[in-house]
């Protein structure tokens, strides 16, 4: 296996990476921006508040986004699979 090659497999590994957690942590980013924000304007500054509402946003990607991150990864795994020959010669 050339250097060209794991390279190549690993630039892929780390897109597919980013590719199926960029919707579950943009959804946590914005929902946490979002309750700094409500708790800076009502000055209720409780630790605990931002866990549900993370856990409930991060639920609901999941539940919109689920099948298109599946769809990724098992198009990156068959790829891999399919391909399995050319790199390890």
């Amino acid at each position: 296996m050339s250097a060209d090659t794991v390279i190549y497999l690993g630039r892929e590994a780390l897109f597919t990476v980013l590719l199926v957690s960029a919707p579950i942590l943009g959804s946590s980013l914005l929902i946490g921006i979002l309750i700094s924000l409500f708790q800076a304007t009502t000055h209720l500054q409780e630790q605990t508040l931002t866990f549900v509402p993370k856990i409930v946003g991060v639920l609901a990607v999941i539940v919109l986004f689920g099948s298109w991150m599946m769809n990724v990864m098992l198009s990156y795994m068959s790829n891999l699979y399919i391909n399995m020959n050319s790199f390890v010669k």
